[in-house]
């Protein structure tokens, strides 16, 4: 039931497919998509900060009437900056110093760390209704993102498809034909970070698989310019998703490491 972005682009879709995805550009993240009303949506745009790594600099939700927009540290509802925790007909908006999130009682649980960071959970209600970088939420991997009839995408393709595309905004798709290089190296080095005796309680919650991936795509990218941008986002990420599937991860965080 969880859409989340994080780190160097990676997007985990409602259907457990992980890809990235560089885009700098306002995309569709997860929005109702059926034809006649649709209940919520989510946007997001993204930046590179001074350190030339990709962070989320706002987020647009629409929920039934209400516009929410979100900077670090700011929370703004149909136009006027409002205090939190905020509470208006069925939507509940938070925020301390590390999260924001907001609760819509149609069913959508948003948390943003305000910098990278992205997790939404749904309600199973909205299954197969869903567009966006999150996926149609219909349980399938692969079907209908990346493979869509006798079509193929790349995450290049499906993640251009998603652009919001406003006037007097000039923004560049990334290059479809530049796919993202695979990476092999570094398994041994991920493998030992997630299974180490922090992560005990949360082997069984989650794909092991796809986070060792993306932790190996995030040593490749850092090409030895090892900074915790690149060392600790997926590791962040791996732990976030467990306590939020109710595992217990333990103290990984040490003085010299993240």
């Amino acid at each position: 039931y969880v859409c989340s972005t994080w780190g160097n682009n990676h997007f985990k879709t409602f259907d457990g497919d992980i890809y990235q995805f560089p885009g700098i550009c306002e995309y569709n993240f997860a929005s109702d998509c059926r034809e006649s009303y649709k209940e919520f949506s989510v946007h997001i745009q993204r930046a590179l900060n001074s350190n030339n790594h990709p962070e989320i600099q706002y987020i647009l939700i629409t929920i039934k009437d209400f516009t929410v927009y979100l900077r670090p540290k700011l929370a703004v509802v149909d136009g006027r900056i409002v205090k939190t925790p905020y509470y208006s007909s069925g939507m509940l908006i938070e925020s301390n110093d590390i999260y924001t999130k907001v609760y819509a009682k149609l069913g959508l649980i948003l948390i943003w760390n305000q910098e990278d960071a992205l997790m939404v959970e749904l309600d199973s209600k909205f299954n197969n209704h869903t567009c966006g970088l999150c996926g149609d939420y219909n349980g399938v991997p692969i079907y209908n993102e990346f493979i869509n009839g006798v079509a193929s995408y790349n995450s290049i393709t499906y993640g251009n498809l998603q652009k919001i595309s406003k006037p007097n905004v000039k923004c560049d798709d990334p290059d479809e034909t530049q796919a993202l290089p695979s990476c092999n190296g570094h398994r041994a080095e991920c493998e030992s970070l997630l299974t180490s005796s922090a992560f005990a309680d949360c082997r069984l919650r989650l794909n092991l698989e796809m986070y060792i991936q993306a932790c190996m795509q995030d040593k490749c990218a850092c090409n030895g310019n090892e900074d915790s941008f690149c060392l600790c986002s997926t590791i962040s990420e791996y732990s976030r998703q467990c306590s939020h599937a109710g595992g217990r991860p333990g103290e990984w965080r040490t003085q010299y490491f993240c």
